[in-house]
């Protein structure tokens, strides 16, 4: 009787703990999904939005739910694969019509990478809701810098309407060094920073990475229910090569080979799934790149069989790791050298060179995260002041 009364008493809980896990996931609400929130603030203003396909607020984009509540928007800015998201990786993205909504679009993934003073004028806001992936190199929070500057250069107030990251409950990686600033790397934050959208535009304001000592106007609507270590799935792909939940927590580890011989599967169903060279004898799993159209028009390898590793069974929460990439350096038959193929481009994406100079070296991976400790040690005590959403 009594062990009944234990199990029963246990299974309760069990049920309770359950019941109260689901109903927080439950309350996780997006800035777009809390209009209450926003909505007074763009009354009778001429609006200009960036936004792309995920720009969602449940299974209508936002350029449609704000119309239909009579938010007067007058432009579209469009970021690295377009309004739509079918622009492949760093293909031209053109100013021109959104077909959908009949609005204007101004490129800022072309001749400009940040509106011009032309392009803001008249605006009341700036509305940024785009999903992020929390790795330095993925340009949307380039972007997001540029805007920022602009807004704050023409006097624009700029609304973040904040998402989670699906990379957001850690930080890892090299600290960018200055001299190494690019699009794909503009403010001085680890490779994986553990900030949303809205927390790293608090910090760009607050640490005054703005040129000029330039301050934008800024509002961020926080995401409602969300924790850093909360697992998010999301419910629209963020780019043509990023289609699932372990591609993006792959992302961080394998887009460093983007400056080396070694194919991560674009021109695959399995992109940032695969890593593959044909000269590769180690590799149980062959695959051959093809061109995919609006994702990898001329992927690396294009046409050869390539052989490798397959990462599908990887874990869904792995993490930032050098062991593919040491790993690799020794499986081409190339010298470590001739391994990176574009050493300044790997550079930019590492934020340092010293990563790439470790690798050459022949440095083990322990010894490469022990030279990152105490720039991330400053980075997590810089960034507190920042931060929206509990750790845990």
């Amino acid at each position: 009787m009594q062990l009944s009364r234990i199990f029963t008493l246990g299974l309760t809980l069990v049920l309770a703990i359950a019941g109260a896990q689901g109903r927080a996931a439950e309350k996780l609400r997006t800035g777009a999904e809390q209009p209450e929130r926003y909505l007074s603030l763009l009354a009778n203003k001429p609006v200009g939005l960036v936004v792309n396909q995920t720009s969602r607020v449940g299974d209508e984009h936002l350029i449609d739910f704000l119309r239909k509540r009579g938010v007067d928007i007058t432009r579209i800015f469009a970021l690295e694969h377009g309004v739509r998201g079918n622009v492949e990786n760093g293909g031209h993205v053109d100013s021109g019509i959104d077909g959908p909504s009949g609005l204007p679009v101004v490129s800022l993934y072309g001749k400009h990478r940040a509106p011009q003073s032309e392009d803001l004028k008249g605006l009341g806001w700036m509305v940024f809701d785009v999903q992020d992936v929390g790795v330095r190199f993925y340009t949307y929070i380039s972007s997001l810098h540029y805007l920022m500057q602009a807004c704050a250069d023409n006097d624009v107030p700029l609304l973040v309407l904040d998402r989670p990251n699906p990379n957001g409950d850690y930080i890892d990686g090299p600290v960018l060094q200055r001299e190494f600033r690019s699009f794909v790397g503009v403010d001085p934050i680890p490779l994986v920073h553990g900030l949303t959208v809205g927390e790293l535009a608090r910090m760009i304001n607050g640490e005054g990475w703005l040129d000029n000592g330039a301050r934008c106007r800024l509002e961020v609507i926080p995401v409602a229910g969300y924790r850093k270590a909360m697992h998010y799935a999301l419910p629209v792909k963020p780019s043509p090569n990023l289609p699932n939940d372990l591609a993006i927590r792959l992302y961080p580890s394998l887009a460093l080979f983007e400056g080396t011989s070694v194919s991560i599967g674009r021109g695959t169903d399995f992109p940032f799934q695969v890593v593959g060279h044909p000269a590769d004898r180690q590799g149980k799993f062959s695959f051959t790149p093809h061109p995919v159209a609006g994702a990898s028009e001329n992927p690396k390898h294009n046409g050869e069989r390539v052989r490798g590793d397959d990462l599908r069974g990887a874990p869904a929460d792995s993490r930032f790791t050098l062991s593919y990439l040491i790993d690799w350096s020794h499986r081409t038959g190339q010298s470590r050298n001739a391994f990176f193929t574009r050493p300044a481009f790997f550079d930019k994406l590492a934020g340092t060179d010293q990563l790439r100079r470790a690798v050459e070296a022949g440095a083990s991976e322990e010894e490469i995260r022990r030279s990152w400790q105490p720039a991330l040690a400053r980075f997590r005590q810089q960034r507190q002041p920042y931060l929206l959403y509990p750790e845990r």
